[in-house]
């Protein structure tokens, strides 16, 4: 735990206080001071003076090349939207690839402490991002990877059943893959799980999706002979 703030707040020297705190958050043991000290002891023991440096505050100094996991997330996720953003849709596959996988690691297994929450909270935010880009890269390259854009969307659906934007990026790839009866399931499925959740209805992006499809079908059913 001691090691996992420190690299989490790397970029800055954190106080004892506010290490007892992190490490103890609900009541700090008596002796906190001398339990703190002991770890750091056995820290720089491991890591080494260099690394772990301070004394009434504390700062883990790593090289420029060391890489986290937890920090490249961030940085995948951010290239990842900003591509999608730009419809850069090959720029945008693999960062968003690496956002899910850094993602769907449990933080400091085992451990439970208030920081500890907040951020598996935050990569829970980043894996869902992840998966709505990488469901969004495979609908604008088109092709083969429809059928991984699919299952992303699907994913998503099955993680987060109230995020319309899964249903809303599931009901286009389907369309995409020559199935809008499905499409119009994965907008009922939609439809009642709010109704039934929140007593609500979709947002606009659904329900106009939803009705262009329905126009789409009407004119080719009148069209046909």
């Amino acid at each position: 735990m001691l090691f996992g703030y420190l690299a989490i707040n790397r970029r800055r020297a954190v106080t004892r206080d506010e290490v007892v705190e992190a490490l103890w958050p609900a009541r700090a043991p008596r002796g906190a001071e001398g339990a703190l000290r002991a770890l750091v002891s056995r820290l720089r023991r491991v890591l080494g003076g260099d690394l772990l440096r301070g004394r009434s505050s504390l700062q883990l100094v790593l090289a420029r090349e060391a890489w986290l996991d937890v920090e490249a997330a961030d940085a995948a996720i951010h290239q990842a939207e900003s591509a999608v953003q730009r419809g850069s849709w090959h720029e945008a596959w693999a960062p968003s690839h690496i956002a899910l996988n850094v993602s769907r690691r449990t933080f400091l297994e085992g451990f439970e402490t208030p920081w500890i929450d907040e951020r598996r909270r935050h990569l829970d935010d980043v894996r869902l991002r992840a998966l709505e880009c990488w469901t969004t890269a495979g609908l604008g390259i088109g092709g083969a990877e429809l059928a991984d854009a699919e299952a992303a969307a699907r994913k998503l659906i099955a993680e987060a059943p109230l995020r319309e934007s899964g249903y809303l990026l599931l009901m286009q790839v389907l369309d995409a893959r020559g199935n809008p009866a499905e499409a119009f399931r994965a907008y009922e499925r939609l439809r009642k799980t709010l109704d039934e959740e929140l007593g609500v209805t979709p947002g606009p992006g659904a329900r106009e999706l939803h009705a262009r499809l329905l126009l789409r079908e009407d004119r080719q059913s009148r069209a046909s002979p």
